[in-house]
């Protein structure tokens, strides 16, 4: 794929399909959001040592590909989309991680373990992703299933966290208000 050398230096970009928008766009933020988050999840996994995670978190970068995409699209698009299936995958691995977990009675700080601190970061922007998918849930019809993703994911990357900090013996702050 050979890149499109200045062609977005009068502040406008493409989406598939070819409509010209301009980069504020609402479409644009939403789909930028994405990327930001994809590329943080491959940084944590440069730095991950937990094999289980990491299959996880491959496997979410090729869905936040396949949302990127969705949100990156003209209606008349016909890329892959995320299905109801994607989502169950969320809710199942969040169950899963969450079992060995004690339950929560205060607010945590974000923290704890390298990997763990990064997937509270991945959190915070998957959180900003899904209000600027809101967004554009206002101003374009968006497939059922891209905000109930998100969503989840931002879930799923809190209890990898909280699991990591488990793993690695690394005990979780309660924030108790004074």
């Amino acid at each position: 794929m050979k890149p499109n050398i200045g062609q977005g230096d009068k502040g406008e970009t493409s989406l598939f399909g070819g409509k010209k928008v301009s980069k504020d766009e609402c479409q644009v933020q939403a789909y930028g959001d994405v990327d930001e988050l994809n590329s943080y999840v491959g940084l944590i996994r440069a730095v991950n040592k937990h094999e289980e995670i990491d299959s996880l978190l491959e496997k979410i970068q090729e869905d936040l590909f396949v949302l990127g995409s969705q949100l990156a699209s003209t209606e008349n698009s016909r890329l892959p989309q995320l299905t109801k299936d994607n989502i169950k995958f969320l809710e199942e691995n969040i169950q899963k991680f969450e079992k060995d977990l004690q339950e929560l009675r205060h607010f945590i700080l974000p923290g704890g373990s390298q990997t763990a601190s990064l997937l509270q970061v991945a959190r915070t922007i998957c959180r900003r992703a899904e209000r600027s998918i809101v967004s554009l849930s206002k101003q374009k019809q968006l497939d059922e299933n891209i905000i109930p993703y998100v969503n989840r994911l931002s879930d799923l990357l809190f209890t990898l966290a909280r699991h990591a900090n488990k793993s690695e013996n690394v005990k979780e702050k309660e924030w108790i208000s004074r």
